[in-house]
C-alpha cells in the first residue's frame, strides 16, 4: 500500500524587527504571544516555554502545575532557523512516537536591518497516520498557522496595512 505524501501546509508573516529580535521572540519569548486558548492541557494555561536547544521541548504549564510537552526541537539556528516536531496526534492528544509527528520548520529571511520575512513550513503531516488530512486542514485553516503567526507578528512588530 502507498503512503501519501502531504503538501506541506505554509504561512508567512513580515515583521518590522531585526532577525534577531524576530528569532528571539518566536521561540525565547513564545509565551509572550502564542494564543492562550492553542494548548492541551485540561487546567487554564500558565505559560508556553521554548527550550532554546536541540532536543529542547516546547511545552504548555497549567496553572495547576501540568505540563504538556508537544514538540521536540530538531535544528535550533539562531537567527535563522528552527524546526521541531508537531507532537499532536489527529484527535489532538500527545503524540508519544517521534516516527508520527509531523515537522514544523520556521525560517527567518532579514530584507533590511529592521524587518524580517517570517516563513512557516509545517511538512510530513502523512506521518500522522489515518485521518492526517484533518491535521492538515486545522494547521491550514484561518485558525491554524496564519493565525499562530500573526499573534507571532503583533508581538515581535508587523508592518502597517
Amino acid at each position: 500500500m502507498t503512503v501519501q505524501t502531504a503538501e506541506p501546509v505554509r504561512a508567512s508573516v513580515v515583521v518590522e524587527a531585526p532577525i534577531d529580535q524576530a528569532f528571539t521572540t518566536f521561540t525565547r519569548d513564545i509565551g509572550r504571544w502564542w494564543p492562550p486558548d492553542h494548548h492541551l492541557l485540561e487546567a487554564p494555561l500558565k505559560e508556553t516555554v521554548f527550550e532554546p536547544r536541540v532536543g529542547g521541548g516546547i511545552l504548555d504549564r497549567g496553572e495547576d502545575g501540568s505540563e504538556c510537552r508537544w514538540a521536540t526541537v530538531l535544528a535550533y539556528e539562531p537567527p535563522e532557523r528552527v524546526c521541531f516536531s508537531w507532537s499532536i496526534t489527529v484527535d489532538w492528544q500527545v503524540e508519544r512516537d517521534p516516527e508520527r509527528a509531523s515537522e514544523v520548520e520556521v525560517r527567518f529571511i532579514a530584507e533590511g536591518p529592521q524587518r524580517t520575512r517570517v516563513e512557516l513550513e509545517h511538512r510530513k503531516l502523512e506521518r500522522h497516520g489515518v485521518g492526517w488530512e484533518s491535521m492538515r486542514d486545522a494547521v491550514g485553516s484561518e485558525r491554524g498557522w496564519q493565525l499562530i503567526l500573526d499573534a507571532f507578528g503583533s508581538a515581535a512588530g508587523a508592518p502597517p496595512g
